[in-house]
């Protein structure tokens, strides 16, 4: 399923009116990865976000209207999980959900760069 180009474009604008923030994206296996300062933050798969997000805040988040576990292998990826369209109506949640994956980012580890061969 390709990712909603409305929300990417939602998603561009937000993080275009963060200052200091260097933004790449990355498509991969149909989600377009938003990368701040050369992480993974947030992402669009279909028409859900994609959040990267402190682990120790799973629990808060799967209160959460909207909340949808992601899984890896069958089990639960912490850090990590989508919002479907009923979570994120409100530009108030909205923005919320994207201002926990920029928190986040803040002290998040980069991912190692794979060596070719």
């Amino acid at each position: 399923m390709r990712y909603n180009t409305n929300l990417a474009d939602r998603v561009r604008e937000y993080l275009a009116e963060k200052p200091n923030l260097e933004i790449e994206e990355k498509e991969m296996f149909n989600v377009l990865n938003f990368m701040v300062n050369n992480k993974t933050c947030v992402g669009i798969s279909g028409e859900k976000l994609m959040l990267r997000f402190d682990p120790s805040r799973q629990e808060e988040l799967y209160e959460k209207d909207g909340y949808e576990t992601m899984l890896m292998k069958g089990k639960e990826y912490t850090g990590y999980c989508y919002i479907n369209p009923d979570g994120f109506k409100d530009r108030k949640d909205f923005e919320f959900f994207l201002e926990l994956c920029l928190e986040y980012n803040k002290v998040a580890k980069s991912s190692k760069k794979r060596k070719t061969k």
